[in-house]
């Protein structure tokens, strides 16, 4: 393959991806914790939009178990909103034996 289709290549991908990752941003994910307890939602950008914990958790006065399943919660979501962005992301490199 010659240098200058290559690099022609190279900006396709780079305009793709950017055009990709205004999609993620605008895709969102959701998780829950403690038996759905606490929900976040998440833009696939790492954005968090939302975050809902139940009145029942909250009247339980328990602070370390909310902080807890707010953490996981935030965890889960970004865990999820990763793995979706790297799969479209992926999705525009397939075929070209890149490590990502």
């Amino acid at each position: 393959m010659d240098m200058m289709k290559m690099m022609k290549q190279a900006a396709g991908l780079q305009k793709e991806m950017k055009k990709k990752q205004k999609q993620l941003a605008g895709q969102t994910v959701e998780f829950s914790s403690a038996g759905g307890a606490v929900s976040i939602t998440m833009s696939c950008d790492l954005k968090p939009k939302s975050i809902i914990i139940s009145p029942e958790l909250m009247e339980s006065g328990d602070v370390k178990k909310i902080e807890t399943a707010v953490l996981d919660a935030v965890k889960g979501a970004i865990n999820r909103a990763q793995d979706e962005a790297a799969k479209e992301m992926k999705s525009l490199t397939a075929g070209m034996d890149l490590p990502f």
